[in-house]
């Protein structure tokens, strides 16, 4: 149908989302700013098929979602999918490694032919390109906030093609990135090393849609969406990061926002 990665339209929630459309490109980075209220979540929980809109339609490549069974969207999660949040949702009674082999586990179960030790080493893996190596015994109580956070991500990747499911298909290869508020828990240095780790992600071909309301976080990002009481009202095209460009990125995001009301 597309050679868009998402399309998003006229999604609509009762009181809560209101005629939502937009695109996402291939391998695009894109923030979600607003008002506390404003549907932001709402939104990212709807475009991932996590909830399902009163009206509208989503598409993910060229199938769309909204209209599937629970059991088909929870496919299309498992395996082309990843979800970082503001709270993470460790489990307390396991170690940071096999927290981060659960998505990749339960993948496994329906037909996957990877052994415990080849998911281990791809955990590993990630970890290790995470800068997190070393903390695989440890409870989740005995890292920091951005170590923390940087394992769910290494979680929400497991998945991905190109760490789990050995060949594909050119046009099965695809996976995207749900973060809500991923550095809202952390402080300015973590918030830092989350981000670049994003956006390191992002530039080899990971796609991130994320709801963030910093606007040093989202100048990140090549684009950003506005949403007010449940509708886009405006966007801003910053493109690609560029080596030095940084605090000019951050001073045009924040003019912006001011011209928006922010």
């Amino acid at each position: 149908m597309m050679d868009k990665l998402l399309k998003v339209e006229n999604l609509s929630k009762a009181q809560i989302l209101d005629h939502v459309s937009f695109e996402m490109e291939e391998g695009e980075m894109l923030a979600i700013m607003g008002p506390s209220g404003s549907g932001k979540s709402t939104l990212l929980y709807h475009v991932a098929g996590m909830d399902q809109p009163s009206a509208g339609k989503v598409w993910v490549k060229d199938t769309e979602i909204a209209g599937l069974s629970e059991d088909k969207k929870a496919k299309i999660r498992l395996h082309h999918m990843g979800f970082v949040f503001q709270q993470m949702n460790m489990m307390a009674n396991l170690n940071i490694l096999d927290n981060i082999l659960l998505p990749a586990i339960q993948a496994n179960k329906g037909g996957g032919k990877k052994t415990r030790a080849e998911l281990e080493a791809a955990a590993r893996k990630m970890m290790q390109k995470l800068s997190i190596s070393g903390l695989e015994d440890r409870r989740i109580t005995q890292v920091s906030g951005g170590q923390l956070q940087r394992a769910c991500i290494c979680r929400s990747m497991m998945n991905s093609p190109e760490i789990l499911a050995g060949k594909r298909t050119a046009g099965e290869k695809w996976h995207l990135l749900f973060a809500d508020e991923p550095t809202g828990a952390l402080n300015k240095k973590a918030a830092a090393e989350v981000m670049e780790v994003l956006v390191r992600l992002n530039q080899e071909g990971t796609a991130i849609l994320m709801v963030t309301h910093d606007s040093r976080v989202a100048s990140k990002c090549d684009r950003i969406l506005y949403l007010l009481d449940g509708r886009i009202c405006g966007g801003l095209v910053l493109g690609k990061q560029q080596e030095g460009m940084e605090k000019r990125r951050e001073e045009r995001v924040n003019k912006w926002l001011m011209e928006m009301g922010w």
